[in-house]
C-alpha cells in the first residue's frame, strides 16, 4: 500500500511537473503573440491561424500522438524490466519519425496552395510552407520525449518544452517584424496590401521550426549523457525474447493509430470551424471581415483560455504510462486511484481558471492587447466554460489510452465530432451570431467528449468519480472566489488601471479559494504531500491556521 502510495505521489508530482512547464510555455506563447499580433495585425493572425490549423493537422498525422505512443509501449516493457526491448522501442521510434514526418513534411511543401485554398486563405500557403520542415523535427523530438516519459521522468519534456517556447517567442518576434517589412514593400509593388499580412504571419511561424530544433538537440544531447547508466540496466535484463523492429513498428502503428484518430477529431474541430466559418461569412456578403474576427477569436480568446488546459494535457501524458504500468500489472484499484487522484487535481484548478478568465476578461484582454478589448472580451466569457470541459475530456481521453481502450476516444470524438458541426452548421444558416456560434458548437463538442468518456471509464475499468471533491467543492469556492474578485476589480476600475485591476484580484482569487477548497475539505493533508513542494505548502496553511 504505501509503494502504491508512493507511486501515486510520484506520478502527480510527475504530471505537476509537466503541467508547470505546459503552463509556462502556454504564458510565454500567450506573452509573445502580444507583440507579434501588434506587428502583424488581427489579419496576420487569421493567416497565421489557418496555416496553423493545416499545420497542426499534418502534425497529429505524422507524429502528434509518438510521445503517448512510446511512453506507453515503454512503460510497459520498464514495468516487466525489458530494457533491452524499451531501447528498441527508441531506435525503432526513430524510424517511424523519420518516414513519418518526412512524408507529411515533403506533402505539405509542395501541396501548401492546394491546402491553403481548402480554407479559402491562399495567403496562407506563405506560412504554411515554412512549417513544413518543422514536422520531421518534431516527429524525431517525439519519440525522445515519449521515452523519457515512459521511464516516469517528465523533466525532460518539461525543460525541453520551455527552452522551445523561449526560442520559439524570440525567433518569432524578430522574423515577424522582418518578414512584415519586407511584405510591405512587396505590396507596395504588386498593390495587394495583404502580402505585408500574409509575409508577417510567415515570420512569425520561423520560431516554430528553430524552437523545435534547438529542443531536439538538447534531448538528443540529454540522452546521450544517460546512455552509459542505460546501457548498464541491460546486464539486468534477462529477457529470453528481443522484439524486432518490426515488432516495434507493429506496436506503434497499433498504438499511434487510434490515438492519431481520436487526436485529430478533437483538432479537426479547429479546421472544421475554419472552413465553415469562413464559407458562411462569405456566402452572407461578410468575406472582408472573416480573416480578422478570426485573428481575435485564434489570437486572443482561444490563446487566453488554452493556458489553463496546458495541466490537463500534461496529466494526461503522465496518466498514461502510470496506468498502463497498472494495466500490466492487473492492478485495476491502483488504476483507478490513479484515475480519481488526477482528475480531482485537475478539476481543482480548472474552475478558478474558468472563473478568474471570466471575471477578469476585460482588464486581461485590455492590459495585454492593443485595439479595442470589447469582442475578445466577449469571446472568453463565452467560451471561459471549455477550460474545464476540455480540461476533462482531455484527461479522460488520456485515462482511457492508459487502459488500453484505444478505440473508444475515437467512437466517442465522431459521435461528439458529428453533433459538433451539426449545431455549427444550424447555427451559421439560421442565426447571425457569427463567430459566437463557434463558440457554442466547441462548448457542445466538450460537453459530449466528457460525458462520453466518463460513461466509457465507468463502463471499462468500473471507475466512478467521487464528485464532492472533485466538482462539487470547486465549483462553490470558485463561485465564492469569482464574486470577491468581481468586487475588487470594479471598484480598482475606478481609479486603477489594468494592470492593477488584473495582479490585485488575482493574489487575492488565490488566497481566498485555497482557503475555501482546504476548510471545506477539497484536498487532504496527505495529499498535499503528493504536489510539488507538498511539504513546505502544509506547514505554510498550518502556520497561517487554515488547517
Amino acid at each position: 500500500m504505501a509503494r502504491d502510495s508512493k507511486r501515486n505521489g510520484n506520478f502527480i508530482v510527475q504530471g505537476s511537473l509537466l503541467g508547470m512547464a505546459g503552463i509556462v510555455t502556454r504564458i510565454i506563447g500567450m506573452i509573445y503573440r502580444i507583440p507579434v499580433t501588434n506587428i502583424i495585425g488581427d489579419k496576420g493572425n487569421g493567416y497565421y491561424a489557418s496555416a496553423y490549423y493545416i499545420y497542426n493537422i499534418m502534425l497529429l498525422i505524422s507524429s502528434y500522438s509518438l510521445p503517448l505512443a512510446i511512453s506507453k509501449v515503454v512503460s510497459a516493457r520498464l514495468s516487466k524490466k525489458q530494457y533491452r526491448n524499451a531501447n528498441k522501442v527508441l531506435k525503432g521510434g526513430i524510424l517511424f519519425a523519420i518516414a513519418s514526418g518526412g512524408t507529411v513534411g515533403l506533402i505539405v511543401l509542395f501541396g501548401a496552395d492546394i491546402l491553403a485554398n481548402a480554407l479559402a486563405e491562399p495567403l496562407s500557403a506563405i506560412a504554411l510552407r515554412i512549417f513544413a520542415p518543422t514536422l520531421l523535427v518534431v516527429a524525431v523530438m517525439g519519440v525522445f520525449r515519449g521515452y523519457f516519459q515512459g521511464m516516469g521522468n517528465m523533466v525532460p519534456t518539461a525543460v525541453s518544452q520551455i527552452i522551445e517556447q523561449i526560442i520559439n517567442a524570440i525567433v518569432s518576434i524578430v522574423a515577424a517584424k522582418a518578414l512584415f517589412d519586407y511584405g510591405s514593400k512587396t505590396a507596395a509593388l504588386l498593390r495587394n496590401e495583404d502580402l505585408a499580412y500574409a509575409y508577417g504571419a510567415a515570420g512569425s511561424t520561423f520560431g516554430t521550426s528553430i524552437g523545435a530544433f534547438v529542443a531536439l538537440v538538447f534531448l538528443v544531447l540529454l540522452y546521450i549523457m544517460v546512455a552509459g547508466r542505460l546501457r548498464k540496466r541491460f546486464l539486468e535484463d534477462d529477457t529470453r525474447y528481443t522484439e524486432s523492429y518490426g515488432d516495434v513498428f507493429r506496436l506503434i502503428l497499433l498504438t499511434v493509430f487510434p490515438v492519431i484518430l481520436s487526436t485529430a477529431i478533437y483538432n479537426i474541430n479547429d479546421i472544421m470551424d475554419n472552413f465553415i466559418f469562413n464559407h458562411s461569412m462569405e456566402a452572407k456578403g461578410l468575406g472582408a471581415e472573416k480573416t480578422a474576427i478570426w485573428g481575435i477569436y485564434t489570437g486572443k480568446a482561444k490563446l487566453l483560455l488554452n493556458v489553463p488546459i496546458a495541466l490537463a494535457n500534461s496529466m494526461s501524458a503522465s496518466t498514461v504510462p502510470a496506468l498502463a504500468s497498472c494495466i500490466a500489472s492487473d492492478n485495476k484499484k491502483g488504476a483507478r486511484r490513479r484515475i480519481s487522484v488526477a482528475m480531482r487535481y485537475t478539476m481543482i484548478i480548472a474552475f478558478p481558471c474558468a472563473v478568474g478568465l471570466f471575471v477578469l476578461a476585460e482588464p486581461i484582454v485590455d492590459l495585454l492587447f492593443s485595439g479595442d478589448p470589447t469582442i475578445g472580451t466577449a469571446m472568453i466569457r463565452a467560451g471561459a466554460v471549455t477550460v474545464i470541459t476540455y480540461s476533462m475530456s482531455t484527461l479522460s481521453n488520456g485515462m482511457l489510452q492508459g487502459i488500453g481502450r484505444m478505440n473508444l476516444p475515437v467512437k466517442n470524438a465522431v459521435i461528439s465530432l458529428v453533433i459538433h458541426i451539426a449545431v455549427l452548421i444550424l447555427l451559421m444558416d439560421r442565426t447571425d451570431l457569427g463567430i459566437y456560434a463557434v463558440i457554442i458548437s466547441t462548448i457542445v463538442f466538450s460537453l459530449c467528449m466528457c460525458f462520453l468518456n466518463n460513461l466509457s471509464l465507468k463502463h471499462s475499468l468500473g471507475h466512478r468519480q467521487e464528485k464532492v471533491g472533485t466538482f462539487l467543492i470547486p465549483a462553490i469556492s470558485s463561485a465564492v472566489m469569482g464574486v470577491v474578485i468581481f468586487v475588487i476589480q470594479k471598484i480598482l476600475s475606478l481609479f486603477a488601471g489594468s494592470l492593477l485591476q488584473v495582479v490585485i484580484p488575482v493574489v487575492v482569487a488565490v488566497i481566498v479559494y485555497m482557503v475555501c477548497i482546504i476548510r471545506l475539505g477539497a484536498v487532504r493533508e496527505e495529499e498535499m504531500y503528493d504536489m510539488p513542494m507538498g511539504a513546505r505548502l502544509v506547514r505554510l496553511i498550518k502556520r497561517i491556521g487554515f488547517v
